[in-house]
C-alpha cells in the first residue's frame, strides 16, 4: 500500500525534534530517493542555518538524504520559483518565510502563485528581530540611535536581504514610527548584509537573531533592542523595544516548508 507523502513529510518534520525510533517503516513507499530542500537565500543566513539544523533529523526519520540548494535572489522569489516549477512529487521542497510566501506576492510580478502553487507541509519557527548597528555608531541605546538618525537624515544606510524582504519592510516601519529617514542597500540575503555591517560599509539592520547573535557576542556590532514583548532567552542582556522606549515596533518572521502543487 502506497502511503500519502504529505502526511509522511508532516510527520517527519514534527518527529525531527523527538528521539529517533523506527519511523522509517512508515515511509516505505515515500521517499525512495534523495530529497532536494531549497533555501531561497545564501549560505550562512538564517534560512540556510535553520535548514542545516532540521534536515539531519528529518533525513534520519525518512531514511533518505536531504540535499540543500541555496537559490538566492529577488528576496527569495527565485528559489521559490524553482520549486514552483518542480514536479509535484514531494522530492523538491522550499523552506520559505513570511516574505517569500506572503509579501513577495504583493511586491513582485511573479511567474507563480504564492497561494495556489504550493502545499504547506510544516511550520518551523517564529523569530523576533534585533535592531543592530555598526560598532562605531555613536549611540548608547535605541533612543540614542533614533536621535542620531534624526540628526543625520538620509545619511545612514540600512542593509536588507532584498527589496521587499523582512529587513526592508521592518526598516520602513521603523522609519514610519520614529520619523527617521535613511537609505537601503539590498543584498541577496541577510548574511552578506551582515558582513557589510561588520565591515562598517552600512550603518544598521533590523536583523534576524541567527545572523546577528554571533556578531553581537563577538563584539563586532552593537545591539539596541529585540522586537518582542519579552527578552530573547539567548540574549537576555538585550532590552525589548518596550523597555527601550519603542513599544509599537513589534516584528516577527515565521518559517515553514512547502512542496509544489497539485497534491498526488
Amino acid at each position: 500500500m502506497q502511503l500519502p507523502r504529505r502526511p509522511i513529510m508532516r510527520f517527519a518534520a514534527g518527529a525531527a525534534a523527538l528521539p529517533i525510533v523506527s519511523f522509517v517503516a512508515i515511509a516505505e513507499d515515500f521517499p525512495s530517493r534523495p530529497i532536494t530542500w531549497v533555501a531561497p537565500f545564501p549560505a550562512g543566513g538564517p534560512v540556510d542555518t535553520l535548514a542545516r539544523i532540521v534536515i539531519e533529523p528529518i533525513s534520519r526519520v525518512l531514511g533518505q538524504p536531504i540535499v540543500i540548494e541555496n537559490v538566492s535572489g529577488a528576496a527569495g522569489s527565485i528559489g521559490v520559483g524553482r520549486v514552483a516549477r518542480a514536479p509535484p512529487d514531494g522530492y523538491t521542497l522550499i523552506q520559505g518565510i513570511w516574505s517569500t510566501h506572503v509579501l513577495n506576492g504583493a511586491v513582485y510580478r511573479l511567474s507563480y502563485d504564492v497561494l495556489n502553487d504550493f502545499a504547506p507541509i510544516a511550520h518551523l519557527t517564529d523569530a523576533s528581530q534585533i535592531v543592530v548597528a555598526r560598532k562605531s555608531m555613536p549611540a548608547n541605546d535605541l533612543q540614542g540611535l533614533i536621535a542620531w538618525l534624526k540628526t543625520n537624515p538620509d545619511k545612514a544606510l540600512a542593509g536588507t536581504a532584498g527589496a521587499g524582504s523582512p529587513q526592508h519592510v521592518f526598516g520602513l516601519l521603523f522609519q514610519n514610527i520614529t520619523g527617521t529617514r535613511f537609505g537601503f542597500v539590498h543584498y541577496r540575503g541577510g548574511a552578506p548584509a551582515m558582513q557589510d555591517l561588520v565591515a562598517e560599509r552600512i550603518d544598521l539592520i533590523i536583523a534576524d537573531s541567527v545572523t546577528a547573535l554571533s556578531q553581537i557576542r563577538g563584539g563586532t556590532i552593537e545591539a539596541y533592542a529585540v522586537t518582542s514583548n519579552t527578552r530573547m532567552p539567548a540574549a537576555l542582556d538585550i532590552p525589548t523595544v518596550n523597555e527601550a522606549g519603542l513599544p509599537t515596533f513589534h516584528t516577527s518572521v515565521w518559517t515553514g516548508v512547502w512542496e509544489s502543487m497539485p497534491l498526488l
